[in-house]
């Protein structure tokens, strides 16, 4: 299944906000390491590039403005590369193991009582980042610690 950049940068803006970001999931998932980067780099980056721009600039004169562009390039790139990891990382389907563990998450959450949306024969990553959030913020902690023990 062939994406276009866009799609794939617009699903992982999308899977960044829904990716819980705890600190339960740091041990198990590179996603929430990435998502809290990728965070920190839309913030920072945009300002850097200008500031390493501008500074190159004024250092060196005009005569330095395509390195300075290809810094800026650099600084701007970052949280991109981020947006694009987790765009390709959400399509992903889950590995075997994380497939049975994502239908034990959906079965004791549908025991419980929760308001989950339907049970995937497939799952991504980006429907175990729905059930993930949805039992972070919804279930009681007694109940998601021993998920991670």
């Amino acid at each position: 299944m062939s994406q276009s950049v866009a799609n794939i940068f617009r699903d992982g803006q999308a899977y960044m906000n829904t990716w819980p970001v705890r600190k339960e999931l740091y041990a198990y998932f590179p996603d929430s390491r990435v998502v809290a980067t990728t965070k920190f780099a839309l913030k920072v980056m945009p300002p850097m590039a200008v500031l390493a721009s501008a500074i190159m600039i004024n250092t060196f004169g005009y005569e330095y403005l395509p390195q300075a562009l290809a810094i800026g390039a650099f600084f701007l790139s970052l949280p991109m590369q981020g947006l694009f990891w987790l765009g390709h990382r959400s399509n992903q389907t889950l590995p075997p193991q994380l497939k049975q563990w994502y239908h034990n998450i959906h079965a004791k959450m549908s025991a419980h009582g929760c308001q989950i949306s339907a049970l995937k024969s497939r799952p991504h990553y980006k429907e175990l980042a729905q059930l993930l959030k949805v039992a972070f913020e919804d279930v009681d902690k007694m109940f998601t610690r021993n998920w991670f023990q």
